[in-house]
């Protein structure tokens, strides 16, 4: 069954080029990032995992870690990142698991349940869909999910963008409108009252019409 935006992300062991991790008790009380590769010495995944590794202090800053996947074992995982360094320039710097066993692409909804045998025999088109991203709360609750086909490059600039404003409502009850940017402007979310709003911001807000209250974002 597929998970939906709201749901518990599925906790599970699993072996990773950097040990042995419990999921859970990796994210302690962080976000995650965790986002999937159909198999080792993929070529749009390689540069995936390179740019990741570029980008990681971004994350760092925002108390997110990120973690990988591939659907095969570990030592393979562990020769691909030779060739991420090499090709890409950086390392993956962060934890990539070896879903060899299928067990959490099936659970995460990536693969079908009846998906089993060897995944080294299996080819990259075999595991197609396992090309997600899964942005995953502290309360372990799913926040976003996007689902990429194999020939198209993620965009983790947009992810970042995202937990930019994850993050922000989360804090002060606000949304953010089409292409915002940190530092633009926001809107109060709807779920805070015409009451509750005039508390937290004395000085108004604009208003389009009565659904649409602008804000400066908040510090």
């Amino acid at each position: 069954m597929s998970l939906q935006l709201g749901d518990i992300a599925p906790d599970f062991e699993a072996e990773t080029t950097e040990g042995h991790i419990s999921f859970y008790d990796w994210i302690g009380d962080s976000w995650a990032v965790l986002f999937s590769h159909p198999r080792a010495f993929t070529p749009v995944c390689t540069t995936e995992l390179g740019y990741m590794a570029k980008i990681k202090p971004e994350f760092d800053r925002r108390g997110v870690k990120i973690i990988g996947l591939s659907v095969d074992p570990v030592e393979n995982t562990t020769k691909w990142s030779a060739d991420i360094a090499e090709t890409q320039g950086t390392a993956p710097n962060y934890p990539i698991i070896g879903d060899a066993d299928f067990k959490i692409s099936k659970a995460y909804g990536m693969l079908p349940s009846s998906v089993s045998g060897d995944p080294t025999e299996r080819t990259p088109n075999d595991n197609q869909t396992v090309r997600n991203v899964f942005v995953i709360g502290p309360d372990k609750k799913i926040r976003l999910i996007l689902v990429y086909p194999m020939s198209t490059g993620r965009n983790f600039d947009e992810v970042l963008r995202v937990i930019d404003s994850l993050q922000l409502g989360a804090k002060h009850t606000v949304s953010t409108p089409v292409n915002w940017k940190p530092g633009e402007d926001v809107i109060i979310a709807g779920s805070v009252s015409d009451e509750q709003a005039r508390e937290k911001y004395p000085e108004g807000w604009e208003a389009p019409r009565p659904y649409i209250r602008i804000v400066h974002q908040p510090d």
